[in-house]
Formats: C-alpha cells, sequence, structure tokens
C-alpha cells in the first residue's frame, strides 16, 4: 500500500475553450509529505512551456488562508508548500481534497487544480475511556450480550479501525457489529456462566486494531464485578432516532429524547442513558440526561462544517445488562455566510486609450452556505465605465464598457457588490482602486489664440514683456510645456534679434531697445509644445505694440538758422496791424499728443509789437508800425511739444523794420561792427573807411548786377517758351535798392497746421526748374509793367499749375491742403522737380 500512497495520480477531469479557464487537473498526494515534495509536474501536465509560465507570471490563486501548495515557475512543479494533515483539513470528508486555481497573464489564462490527500496510518485506534466497569449476575445466561462499545480512528480506508480482540478468557467471547454509517463496535457475550463464588473478579483487555502497515492499537480495560441475578436488559423503543436543528440554534436547545425500558424490578430496572461510540467532539456539542435520556445542544453547529451527526445511544440497568440505539441530529441551513469576492488577477494603471472591452480584473465569489444561501451575484457600482461578465459559474471578469479618459477621471474606486439569494441576503464588498495612465492625447491650450502687449520705446535690453501660460490636461511628461519662437522676419530682420521667448517659463523678453519712430508694432507667433513621445503643439500670436515715448524735441525747419550770415525778415514801416512777418515752421518725429507743436514768443526787442500763433507760428503785427520804432528787431520763438515732459527747440529771428535797403544795411553792418571791436578810436576810423569803400564797392557791383538782371528778365519775358530760369539760393540783385540782399526758399507740405502734419521742410538747394502755363506767365508780365506791384507789398492776384516735387508716401501721408500765402514779394516762381511723378509736396521759391 505504501506505493499506492506514495505515487501521484493525475486525471485530467474536463478541458473546454471558455474564456480565461483552459482545464481542470487533480492529482493525488499521501499526507504528512515533507516541505517541498513534488505534487505534480503542472507544466507538463498542462502541455505549458516553462518559459510561459514565467512570461505569463503563473501565480496559484486561493481563497483559503492556508496555502498547501506551491508553483516552481522555473521547474513548473508543484511542491507541497506546508505539512498537510488529512485529519485536520477534512475530519469529517472523504475523500479528502483541497482546491486551487493557477492563473496567467498575457494572454490570461486560469486552470483549476484539485489535490486528494491520501490517508497514512498515523494515528492509533482510541476508545473514549481507558476502562470500564461491569456489574454482571451470576445468573446471567449463557449468550447474554454486554456492550463494549467502540474506539475511534481518524484516518480512513484501510488505515481505519478493522477489528477487536479481547483477551483470552474461558467466560466471555467477543462479537464485533457494525453500524449504517460504517462505525464498528464490540459486544461481549456470555459463553459460560459466571460463577462469583469462584471469580468475583475478571480483568479482561479488549483491543481495538487498524489495517494499516504497520498495525496500530489501542486497549481499554475492562473490570468486571460478578453480582447477584439480573436476567433482563433495557429495551429502546426505537433503534434509530431522528432530529433536525438549525445551525445558528443558541446553546441548551432542545434537540430529542431516547427512551429505554427494562423488566426488572429494583435496582435492576433502573436504567442510565449515556453516550456511546463517540466520534470527535460529540460530547463537547451535544449533552444527554442520563436519567431521562433528554439530548440537548451544549455547543456551536456549523452546518458548512458538518451537515449531519450520528450519536450512539447506550441504556444500561443497574446489573450491567444494556442496549444500544442510534440519535441522528441533521443540521438545517441558515445564510450565516456572506460570499467571499478572491481577486484573482488585477491589471492597474490601464492606459486610458484602452478599447472597449480591455479585460481589468478576474474575480472568484464562494459562498459557504447551501441552496439558495449559497446563489451569488455580482453587480459593479453604476455610472462608471465598467461591467462585469460572467463565463463560468461563481467567476466573473471585470472589463472596460466604455472608453476611458483620464483627464476627465484619474482613477476608479470600483465597487464589486456579491449578494446571495438568502432571506435576509447577505451581501459583501470588495473596492478595486484602478488608475488610469496617461496618453498624449491633449495639445497645449492657450486662453485666447491672439494676445496685445504693450511696451514704451526705448526699453532697456532684457525687459521682460509678456509671459506665455498654456495649460496641457496631460499629466507629468506628456504636460511639460516648452515655447518655441517661430523664426519669422520683422521689417527683414529675424524676429528673434527683437524678442527671446524662455523655453520652460514662457517669459518674452525684449533683446534690444525698441524705437517707436522705426517699428510701431512686432508680429510674431510662438509654438507650445508639449514633451509627449509623439509630441503634440498649439501656435499662438503674439502683438507687440510700441508706444511712443517724447524722446524727441521739435525740429525748425525754417527759417534755416546759419551760424555765419545775418538772415533778417523785412517788414516795412507802412506794415498794417496783422501783417505776416514770417512762419515759423517746425516738426517733431514723435506721434500722439508728443508731436502736438505750440510756439510762443520768448524775447522780443519790443513785444508790443510782435506776437506768434499758438498753433501755426505765424508771426504778424499786433499794431501800427512807426518811425520810432527800432530797425533791427530780434525775436526768441520757443516751439514745445506736448509730451511729459516736454521738449522744445529754440529760434531767433531777425526783423529788419525798414523801407530801403541801405538803411538795414547800416542797421546790420553797425551791429556787427558793435559786436566784434571794442571802443577803441582809431579802430573806429579804419572802420569807417572799410565801410566806405566797401559801400562803393556793393554800389558798383548791385548797379552791374541789376543791369544784367533787367537784361534777361527782358528776355525771358520776350522768349515764347513757357520756362524761367530757376535762382539758386543766396542770389543777391546789388541793382535793387530796398530789400534785403540775399534769396530764400522754403517747401510747405501739407497745412500750415504742425499738429497735423507729419511731413519735413528742407531747403530746396536748387534742384528744378517751374513750368507754368501761358496764363500764369501774362500774369507775370502785367505785373512787371504794373508800378502798383512794387508799390503794394501785398501779393497780386496770379494763377499758375502747381507740381509734385517728391514722391508721396500714404502710410506717412493721406492727404494734404496749399494755402499759398504771398508775402512781401516782387514775383513768386513755383518750381518743381523734373523727376516727380504727380505725387508730393509744393515749394515755393522767394526772390527777393
Amino acid at each position: 500500500m505504501d506505493s499506492v500512497f506514495l505515487c501521484r495520480i493525475l486525471f485530467i477531469m474536463s478541458a473546454c475553450y471558455i474564456p480565461d479557464i483552459t482545464a481542470q487537473i487533480r492529482y493525488s498526494v499521501p499526507e504528512e509529505m515533507k516541505k517541498g515534495s513534488l505534487i505534480g509536474n503542472i507544466a507538463h501536465d498542462l502541455g505549458l512551456d516553462v518559459q510561459r509560465l514565467r512570461s505569463g507570471r503563473a501565480r496559484i490563486v486561493s481563497g483559503d488562508n492556508t496555502q498547501y501548495a506551491e508553483l516552481k515557475t522555473d521547474k513548473g512543479t508543484l511542491v507541497v508548500n506546508e505539512r498537510i494533515d488529512r485529519e485536520q483539513l477534512c475530519p469529517e470528508t472523504t475523500p479528502c481534497s483541497f482546491t486551487f486555481e493557477i492563473i496567467l497573464d498575457n494572454p490570461m489564462e486560469l486552470h483549476h487544480v484539485t489535490v486528494e490527500i491520501l490517508d497514512v496510518n498515523d494515528h492509533s485506534p482510541t476508545f473514549p475511556k481507558d476502562e470500564i466497569k461491569l456489574e454482571i449476575s451470576e445468573s446471567a445466561t449463557p449468550g447474554a450480550r454486554f456492550l463494549l462499545g467502540g474506539a475511534d480512528d481518524p484516518d480512513v480506508g484501510v488505515n481505519s479501525l478493522q477489528n477487536y480482540i479481547l483477551s483470552p478468557n474461558d467466560n466471555f467471547i467477543l462479537k464485533q457489529h457494525s453500524r449504517p454509517d460504517g462505525v464498528k463496535y464490540a459486544e461481549m457475550v456470555l459463553q459460560k456462566p459466571l460463577d462469583r463464588e469462584q471469580h468475583p473478579r475478571l480483568s479482561l483487555i479488549l483491543t481495538a486494531v487498524d489495517g494499516g502497515n504497520p498495525h496500530r492499537s489501542g486497549n481499554m480495560k475492562i473490570e468486571v464485578t460478578v453480582l447477584d441475578a439480573n436476567d433482563n436488559a433495557p429495551v429502546f423503543n426505537q433503534s434509530v432516532y431522528r432530529a433536525a436543528i438549525e445551525e445558528n440554534a443558541s446553546k441548551g436547545t432542545y434537540i430529542t429524547i431516547v427512551n429505554a425500558s427494562d423488566a426488572d424490578s429494583g435496582s435492576y430496572g433502573l436504567i442510565a442513558y449515556s453516550f456511546a461510540n463517540i466520534k470527535g467532539n460529540i460530547n463537547d456539542i451535544f449533552k444527554i440526561d442520563e436519567k431521562t435520556g433528554v439530548i440537548t445542544l451544549t455547543g456551536m453547529l456549523d452546518y458548512e462544517r458538518t451537515k449531519k451527526y450520528e450519536i450512539g445511544i447506550e441504556a444500561k440497568d443497574q446489573g450491567g445488562l444494556g442496549n444500544s440505539a442510534k440519535v441522528i441530529v441533521e443540521l438545517i441551513d441558515v445564510n450565516d455566510n456572506v460570499p467571499v469576492i478572491s481577486v484573482m488577477s488585477f491589471s492597474s494603471p490601464v492606459n486610458e486609450d484602452s478599447p472597449v472591452g480591455t479585460t481589468i480584473a478576474i474575480l472568484s465569489v464562494k459562498d459557504l452556505d447551501a441552496g439558495d444561501n449559497g446563489q451569488v451575484s455580482c453587480t459593479v457600482n453604476r455610472n462608471m465605465p465598467f461591467k462585469l461578465q460572467s463565463s463560468l459559474r461563481n467567476y466573473y471578469t471585470l472589463v472596460t464598457g466604455a472608453a476611458l479618459d483620464r483627464e476627465r477621471v484619474a482613477e476608479y474606486n470600483i465597487t464589486i457588490t456579491a449578494t446571495d439569494s438568502g432571506s435576509p441576503a447577505l451581501s459583501s464588498l470588495k473596492t478595486l482602486n484602478l488608475k488610469v495612465s496617461d496618453v498624449n492625447d491633449n495639445p497645449p491650450r492657450f486662453q485666447k489664440s491672439v494676445y496685445t502687449t504693450y511696451v514704451a520705446e526705448n526699453n532697456q535690453p532684457g525687459l521682460s514683456i509678456f509671459t506665455f501660460s498654456a495649460q496641457d490636461d496631460d499629466w507629468n511628461q506628456n504636460a511639460r510645456i516648452s515655447y518655441l519662437l517661430d523664426d519669422t522676419t520683422v521689417g527683414g530682420a529675424p524676429v528673434s534679434s527683437f524678442i527671446s521667448v524662455n523655453a520652460d517659463s514662457g517669459v518674452v523678453q525684449a533683446l534690444r531697445a525698441f524705437d517707436y519712430e522705426q517699428m510701431k508694432s512686432v508680429h510674431f507667433c510662438v509654438k507650445a509644445q508639449d514633451g509627449g513621445s509623439l509630441p503634440l503643439s498649439t501656435n499662438v500670436t503674439l502683438d507687440i505694440i510700441i508706444q511712443d515715448q517724447n524722446d524727441n524735441a521739435p525740429q525748425v525747419l525754417y527759417p534755416v538758422q546759419t551760424g555765419g550770415s545775418v538772415v533778417a525778415e523785412i517788414v516795412p514801416r507802412s506794415a498794417d496791424v496783422g501783417y505776416l512777418v514770417t512762419k515759423v515752421v517746425a516738426v517733431d518725429v514723435d506721434s500722439g499728443q508728443n508731436a502736438w507743436l505750440s510756439y510762443k514768443l520768448q524775447k522780443a526787442t519790443d513785444r508790443a509789437l510782435f506776437e506768434v500763433g499758438l498753433q501755426n507760428g505765424e508771426i504778424r503785427t499786433v499794431r501800427q508800425v512807426t518811425d520810432k520804432d527800432a530797425v533791427k528787431q530780434k525775436l526768441t520763438v520757443v516751439v514745445e511739444d506736448n509730451g511729459q515732459p516736454s521738449r522744445s527747440a529754440v529760434v531767433t529771428i531777425n526783423v529788419a523794420v525798414a523801407d530801403s535797403f541801405p538803411e538795414v544795411l547800416s542797421e546790420f553792418t553797425d551791429s556787427g561792427h558793435n559786436k566784434e571791436y571794442d571802443n577803441n578810436l582809431t579802430f573806429y576810423l579804419v572802420l569807417a573807411l572799410a565801410a566806405v569803400s566797401f559801400l562803393f564797392i556793393t554800389c558798383v557791383v548791385v548797379i552791374i548786377s541789376v543791369k544784367i538782371y533787367r537784361w534777361r528778365q527782358s528776355r525771358f519775358y520776350q522768349s515764347n517758351l513757357p520756362v524761367i530760369p530757376y535762382y539758386p539760393s543766396h542770389y543777391a540783385d546789388t541793382g535793387v535798392t530796398g530789400t534785403l540782399p540775399h534769396g530764400y526758399n522754403y517747401e510747405v507740405c501739407m497745412t500750415t497746421d504742425s499738429r497735423k502734419s507729419d511731413c519735413k521742410f528742407a531747403t530746396l538747394g536748387g534742384r528744378s526748374v517751374l513750368v507754368v502755363d501761358p496764363s500764369f506767365t501774362e500774369t507775370m508780365q502785367r505785373a512787371m509793367k504794373d508800378k502798383n506791384l512794387l508799390e503794394d507789398r501785398e501779393s497780386p492776384e496770379m494763377t499758375g499749375v502747381i507740381y509734385a516735387e517728391k514722391s508721396f508716401d500714404y502710410e506717412q501721408i493721406k492727404s494734404f491742403k496749399i494755402k499759398p500765402a504771398f508775402m512781401h514779394t516782387r514775383y513768386h516762381v513755383i518750381s518743381y522737380d523734373t523727376n516727380t511723378n504727380g505725387q508730393g509736396c509744393i515749394t515755393r521759391n522767394v526772390l527777393s
């Protein structure tokens, strides 16, 4: 039989294709094997490769607290993990076995394994008592039976109790009996009458022997006291008693009552009841009243461990005669066990892009109750993208029921509820914490697609202008945003030469100082890119509006300030109130209110004579000029812009109040003389001589010049050509008196209101001639013949054609007005540039 116990028996019970379930395997091993002993080659028996066990992370999953088997994945074998005691594992069950599951991943496989524990003869038969005492009357007739009870052997099969042996004697023989449940007990049968006088006491040994190899045995001593006659034994009213009790019955609960009668009288008719052939812990669970025969509950019942009890009952009279019966107590199942959820496999985290139907976990549900009390159904909490699928009874697969989105829910607490069908129903919960791993499926996003920021010009290089801030709903590296500058050009130069963007913080810094007069705005694009393996990006536009600062002072274009010669405007003494002396023309390259100019008279020789227009810079007389007014008048005009703080320019204007050129010349000459020489008398005499010589020479030159001038004029007006010569700047006609011997010209662009004009003024420099129509020529001829033209300093009414001198730029000038202002001139020549294309500014040349 040893070879039978040590061999392994492999049964392939069934193999069918069910998702996640592959096969059921059964092994048989003897109990009490050493730790590490081989149970079976699971890899070979399942037809699996050892490498598959490793790659699939093969493991044993068992709902029991004790794990008797261990899987060696490197060899593909099952070995004993700890000592297995069949009597402890299955005290009332035959055959004895335990089950577990082996699970593999990728793909998921589930294999049921049942290990049957074979009995080993490791227990000897034992009697409930070491000694029993019998009182037998000497009148007992041969054939009288005396119940000895039975021994208990936890082993099963051939290792269990086999027979009884009674020590040799002359009076008794031993007979063995078996109850319907297979329990063996012994009786002594009187073979030869007793003789109290010869043998008042007998000492016998009852030996119980099992069938193991080697045999094991147990002894009980029998002390027989010979009494006087007792010739009737007790008799039970029924041989088998049956009772039913719920497993949760409390202690002291009545079970049943047994009853026996004895025909004897007196002490021989008194019956005592007791348990016989006790197995296991019957005495701890049940109690019998030896006088009344009432059986009550004294311990705890558990239907899941033992479904019924068979109790031997013995009734004895005082003479030692007895009889036996059996009580069968059946337990009624009560729903007292909650379902147990075991997680056999659980995959966490799971990618958020996992397809619908992805397996998350495999669950096993058990309920130890029977019938409806053990029928279990499982549900998953609502409003979650998961569902349970059942492919085998009491096994469930948790799968995804909808698409996952980590940005909405990063982790789930999935609650599995197992509920049985008992009344009332019992349930248990199992919570799985499932984390959703991130996938780079969200690009960075900005609150706006276009941002606008403002920066004042003349900023410091390195100034932080703006900070980009993008959000990415992904996590970790997928949400790490870098800001990249799009390499475009601004004004022909790379945008990276103007600004820089910090890749990590998104801070935009200026690399140079901006100049509003050169650049009004900077427009560029920035890309926000995440750190995913397949990066996603979003573009955003930033408009940097450069704000003007008052960093440019007004520039005076007219009158032109010269350092050498003395330039003066002539005001005749007959000038009326409001007479236009000259106009100060200035521009400011700034914009807005920084370019709004105002003109103020700062100093004047006679403040009561002149005033300057606050907005247009026109210098006019405020009263009638008198003979008492000084010939030389010096005006200082301040041009201020409207910036904060304001900037200004100063222009000095010399005005001559005279009707003749010699008067003006003498005045300005004396002034120059006084500035250069001291009061030395000798020096004045030399100077007077030089002045007389200079006047003489000047008169000669002026006369010659006038002659030549009149000769050329006569030729010009007699010609039919519509072209007049252009007289260069600083031309002087010495033949003409009463005017200052100098020429000047200036350009007038747009209106005289400098606040509404951005056009610059400059001297002509003798570049071109003017083509006028015949009507204008005739007008000039009539004017030359008319004496009133020389006497009246107001401009005659003339007509002519206006031409553009330079090209216009629409982005700088949208429109302009021309308001001719004819001053005290003999004639006006309007010139144009022959290279123009019909656009530009008007140039007025005034020759005096």
